[in-house]
């Protein structure tokens, strides 16, 4: 069968992290922004909120990958997900293409999770974008059961690496000490917290996107071992930019203060179950089907993460 790999979301950090494991594959592919600023053959500019724009980046394609960031707020995802998703299938039930859906894990639920983290996990979410998560997720598996496409669902842990401006880790601590400024955590530092490196994240993707046998599942992506705690995280971070720092945590009631006033701060703190208990995630399912997956240590994913943001 001749192979076209489309990445939905191609601009993003796990977008990226995908084109590079099909460029090192050699594999024919096309690269999907809502708004392209890079020319070629291809990049392609759509509209995922459109069924026709969808159509259109989709055609021809054997493989698809979405990898689409859409803003971080529950209204908005409660919106737009929906009908991002319906149309990629609509559009790949067109080209009879495989979609691959990079996942995260805020449906598990209720808290605390269950340790470790598997993918039978039971799915009750409490928060909103968690309902929304599952939802979605729930329709794709759905489509794929009932005959309409095939699909797999890779699932991440949450992720670092080159280009992860959207990731915890980045937005409350990397980016604080590349500017100086001591980190901040939103709950203890010292319980075990797996990380998921984007570029382990993209081969994995592809590498299920190849396997036919995995189709019509949820995957686990695999984390670096052992899980390491923010505070381990945070010091390794600090030997790359040579440089000592403190972290400060964010106690609940002051975030449930503050959070009314900063957006960004009101939509973290409905998913802060998963960083105020252990959050070990397990990937043995994935190992066991892909026993010579090698993962990136967290000592050289840092060290890429730390070099490429402060590009």
């Amino acid at each position: 069968m001749n192979q076209l790999h489309v990445v939905l979301g191609a601009s993003g950090a796990m977008g990226k992290a995908v084109v590079a494991e099909l460029t090192r594959r050699n594999l024919p592919m096309r690269q999907v922004e809502r708004s392209v600023s890079v020319r070629g053959a291809t990049y392609v500019a759509a509209d995922l909120l459109k069924e026709a724009d969808a159509v259109a980046a989709i055609e021809g394609a054997s493989h698809v990958y979405v990898c689409v960031g859409i803003p971080y707020a529950a209204a908005v995802w409660a919106r737009e997900w929906p009908i991002v998703m319906q149309n990629v299938i609509s559009a790949a039930e067109r080209a009879k293409a495989v979609v691959v859906f990079f996942d995260n894990m805020y449906m598990y639920g209720p808290s605390p999770l269950q340790n470790p983290i598997r993918e039978d996990h039971p799915q009750s979410p409490e928060s909103k974008k968690g309902k929304v998560r599952k939802m979605i997720a729930d329709m794709l598996l759905a489509e794929h059961a009932n005959g309409r496409v095939k699909a797999v669902i890779g699932r991440s842990a949450d992720f670092y690496g080159p280009g992860a401006r959207n990731s915890l880790l980045y937005i409350t601590v990397l980016d604080r000490m590349l500017k100086g400024k001591n980190p901040q955590w939103l709950g203890p530092v010292d319980v075990p917290h797996s990380f998921a490196y984007t570029l382990d994240n993209g081969r994995a993707l592809v590498t299920l996107a190849l396997d036919e046998g995995a189709y019509g599942s949820v995957w686990h992506l695999p984390v670096a071992t052992p899980t390491p705690t923010v505070a381990q995280m945070i010091e390794k971070i600090s030997r790359e930019l040579t440089k000592t720092f403190t972290v400060s945590v964010m106690p609940p009631l002051m975030m449930r203060l503050l959070a009314p006033f900063i957006p960004p701060l009101k939509e973290a703190s409905e998913m802060v179950f998963q960083v105020r208990d252990p959050y070990v995630f397990s990937d043995a399912k994935f190992r066991a089907r892909y026993p010579d997956f090698a993962t990136t240590s967290l000592d050289d994913g840092i060290a890429a993460m730390v070099a490429d943001l402060r590009k």
